[in-house]
């Protein structure tokens, strides 16, 4: 069976998950990406690297998808586990009647004005929001009923990239020409800020029955910027919390595949900030794997291919977790970082990976592309959990040279 894989550049959910996940499933993959090179030496040192076929394909565009598929091996499952590529990857499937999402519901995911209008019309929720077209001059917002403080943020935006605070008109105009700077071409959303506690969802469905994995506490850094700095797992959100943010992505038309739901919770009611359609990332969905003891990554392949998930998962229950992200507070070369390490520290596992190496010179980006590592906790005691994991980084050192 041939699966194709459709992606950007190389990711550890990809090289550490689903490729491995396949090798076991017994499929043939091919790899169609716009960075052929930086996959095959991503590759190269993997277990059965010799079947990972890669090949160049200008991903963004569904018709040269459904055009190099047509032309290569007849296709068993099309998947993607990129946030940019999911409407691609939906309308590729579509094409040779294959299992997949429903394109319809991986646009509004991707596009943030889309996903507001959505949730309005259909009644669930309403959130005050506008949208600037690329290159259109952020002076329009004068006049517009704005609710400040407001989020400006890209209408198709990942990784909390250019998502800004902003308390007035005047920052919020400086805002949208700075990312209009970096971002020529880009469609920008502004909205009411919804206050409350950061959670995720973490959701695996077949079209027909849909799991719930449980989800993430997140804590971000300080405004205006929106940098996830720490999650901790939670087992299970309440249920009216979970109840609310299913009837929104029910709403999206969102239900298949895996799912990662960003929301907030503020006086018990639940509202969605985005809607990854994919597994989470960051190394979250390598945890989420270990600590539920299941074969997350082949679970989300065979949906895929049209199997049915099985009606108990057999996920454990009685697992803990938290990740740390050490940040870069400033621009300059990382002179000093600890190396990656496994160790089981009373009872607590710890990973933790560079994502940086030392004599890399970097800017100060105010995202995920400020992280130095990843270390990742699991257990059966928060409480021990976030101890081991308290001193594990209090001995480690992290030195960046202006």
């Amino acid at each position: 069976m041939r699966l194709y894989l459709l992606a950007l550049n190389p990711t550890d959910s990809v090289t550490e998950g689903f490729l491995p996940a396949a090798a076991r499933l017994g499929l043939g993959v091919t790899v169609l990406t716009d960075q052929a090179e930086a996959h095959r030496r991503t590759y190269a040192g993997l277990d059965g690297a010799h079947d990972i076929e890669v090949m160049e394909c200008d991903v963004r565009d569904f018709r040269a998808v459904v055009t190099r598929i047509a032309t290569h091996h007849r296709p068993d499952a099309v998947f993607t586990n990129s946030d940019h590529l999911q409407t691609q990857a939906a309308l590729a499937a579509d094409y040779f009647d294959l299992p997949g999402k429903d394109w319809r519901a991986a646009l509004r995911a991707k596009d943030k004005a889309e996903m507001r209008r959505r949730l309005a019309a259909q009644g669930v929720d309403t959130v005050w929001s506008t949208e600037l077209a690329p290159g259109q001059d952020p002076a329009v917002l004068r006049d517009a009923p704005v609710p400040f403080p407001c989020v400006v943020k890209p209408r198709e935006g990942v990784a909390s990239e250019d998502v800004v605070l902003v308390d007035d008109v005047e920052d919020l105009l400086r805002q949208c020409k700075a990312i209009q700077a970096r971002r020529t071409g880009a469609a920008l959303v502004v909205e009411e800020y919804l206050p409350g506690e950061l959670y995720t969802l973490e959701t695996l469905g077949d079209g027909a029955r849909r799991h719930v994995l449980g989800g993430f506490h997140t804590e971000v850094s300080p405004p205006p910027v929106f940098i996830e700095e720490r999650l901790t797992f939670v087992p299970a959100h309440p249920p009216a919390v979970v109840a609310q943010v299913l009837a929104q992505l029910d709403a999206l038309g969102v239900g298949f595949g895996a799912c990662h739901t960003e929301f907030v919770v503020h006086e018990g009611r639940a509202r969605i900030i985005e809607v990854n359609y994919r597994a989470i990332g960051d190394q979250c969905d390598l945890l989420l794997a270990q600590l539920l003891d299941i074969p997350l990554f082949e679970h989300i392949l065979r949906a895929h291919l049209g199997e049915p998930l099985p009606a108990d998962l057999g996920a454990r229950t009685d697992g803990r977790a938290r990740l740390e992200y050490p940040c870069a507070k400033r621009a300059g070369t990382l002179t000093a970082a600890p190396e990656a390490c496994d160790l089981t520290v009373d009872g607590v596992r710890l990973t933790y990976r560079p994502l940086r190496a030392v004599g890399e010179h970097h800017e100060v980006y105010g995202t995920n592309r400020d992280y130095l590592g990843v270390l990742r906790a699991t257990g059966t005691d928060q409480t021990a959990v976030d101890r081991v994991v308290a001193g594990f980084l209090a001995e480690q050192r992290w030195e960046i040279t202006p």
